[in-house]
């Protein structure tokens, strides 16, 4: 069992979406009710954490500079140093209910990002696609918690899970149209394994999917198959992602809402952010091309 690095104890509300920066060496994510958006620099070991106006469910860097981001109200340029925050398309019914959940950057530089409502009990959300021309289209309606977004080395596959469908699904992903076609199922979990939350592909291929409610990070080869399972000192891990000088570390977010009182105090470590060796290598992340 790899040792596990507690890098900011936080607690992060509901910690989610790191994101590794190679241009500034530093890791970033979002507490998703706090609101905030968090950098990590191990260099220094400091920690920033920049106050949003509304709540972050995921982003990715931009070419230009700065963020696009998935936000209560839709989508958002952000920019922390000059605290900017300029809304752009929302395509989320008037609800305050909704909003923008897990997302990335595709291989073409679109972004994507689900929507949900924050009961989590109706299949209302849909996984949206943000195109750097500035158009928004519904990709995949009818979901519940859309999460789990990521693409093969190759570009050639994308993955999605819907929490609260206990699947994770693949299909042939077109980098030239940001379509995809013949989805099936790649990953069926039992909820007693928790359920399937925030992920990243290694360079040889493999899914890495947090399991929210089930204390850990599972790696899945490309036929389906689970290779890996670690273990994480918190029942609710969110999103793991690599980062550090090598792309090997895998910094895994975490959540201590909606955790009772009793399981919070059990949990001292709910809401930190970890730091797990893996010995593989991560991607570098797409960017924005807008």
């Amino acid at each position: 069992m790899p040792d596990i690095k507690i890098i900011d104890q936080g607690p992060d509300i509901v910690g989610e979406c790191p994101r590794w920066n190679e241009q500034d060496q530093s890791l970033y994510w979002t507490d998703i009710y706090q609101p905030a958006i968090r950098r990590y620099h191990p260099a220094s070991g400091k920690v920033t954490s920049f106050p949003m106006p509304e709540s972050i469910g995921s982003f990715a860097f931009r070419e230009r500079g700065g963020l696009i981001a998935g936000t209560r109200t839709g989508f958002a340029f952000v920019d922390l140093e000059q605290a900017r925050f300029d809304r752009l398309a929302n395509p989320l019914p008037n609800d305050p209910q909704f909003r923008m959940n897990d997302g990335r950057c595709d291989p073409g530089g679109r972004f994507w990002a689900g929507s949900m409502i924050e009961s989590l009990d109706k299949p209302v959300g849909a996984l949206y696609r943000y195109d750097p021309d500035g158009t928004v289209h519904t990709v995949v309606p009818n979901l519940i918690c859309p999460n789990g977004l990521a693409f093969s080395p190759d570009g050639r596959t994308i993955y999605r899970s819907d929490s609260r469908q206990d699947k994770v699904w693949a299909a042939d992903f077109d980098k030239a149209t940001g379509t995809f076609k013949n989805e099936r199922v790649f990953y069926e979990s039992d909820p007693l394994e928790g359920r399937p939350d925030g992920a990243a592909v290694d360079v040889d291929g493999y899914y890495w999917i947090t399991y929210v409610q089930g204390w850990r990070v599972m790696r899945i080869a490309p036929d389906g198959r689970v290779d890996r399972v670690i273990g994480v000192p918190a029942q609710r891990p969110t999103m793991c992602a690599f980062g550090g000088p090598h792309l090997t570390t895998l910094y895994v977010t975490s959540a201590t809402y909606p955790l009772p009182d009793n399981l919070r105090r059990k949990q001292p470590l709910a809401g930190s952010l970890f730091a797990i060796e893996v010995g593989v290598r991560g991607l570098i992340e797409p960017r924005f091309k807008g």
